[in-house]
């Protein structure tokens, strides 16, 4: 039997994953010309990707042409997030639009090294670099 398992023990539910961790927020500001989307929540299949891709499309088709997604506070990404990141990349340019992104944290770069997703897109440590790196 496994301790605090019988009879007459309280069992403390342990919300999932899923229940604690809310949809992706973005946020949009310029900073010298540039747009910065900062994402805050987790990209994933459904509603978080679905949100990013719209947002990124949404932006190119307001003109905006220099676009910086700050992944600060990504907490999770998934394979269909990936697919999103890369897809909104590819739309963007082909439009004539960069989209750079910053502040990956480890985990999310070594995914990026792996997958060698990494040369495809430009990475900056700090939002700053990442939005100086449109005026050179």
């Amino acid at each position: 039997m496994l301790r605090g398992s019988g009879p007459g023990c309280r069992r403390t539910r342990i919300p999932k994953e899923e229940e604690t961790n809310v949809a992706l927020k973005i946020t949009t500001r310029e900073v010298d010309g540039v747009t910065v989307a900062a994402l805050d929540g987790r990209i994933v299949l459904g509603e978080e990707s679905n949100a990013l891709r719209e947002k990124v499309k949404s932006l190119v088709a307001e003109g905006k042409k220099k676009i910086v997604l700050n992944m600060d506070n990504v907490t999770f990404i998934d394979s269909a997030g990936l697919g999103t990141l890369v897809a909104s990349h590819h739309s963007a340019k082909g439009q004539g639009a960069a989209l750079k992104l910053c502040h990956l944290g480890t985990k999310f770069q070594e995914v990026l090294q792996i997958t060698k997703l990494m040369t495809i897109f430009d990475v900056y440590n700090t939002e700053a670099e990442a939005v100086a790196s449109f005026s050179k």
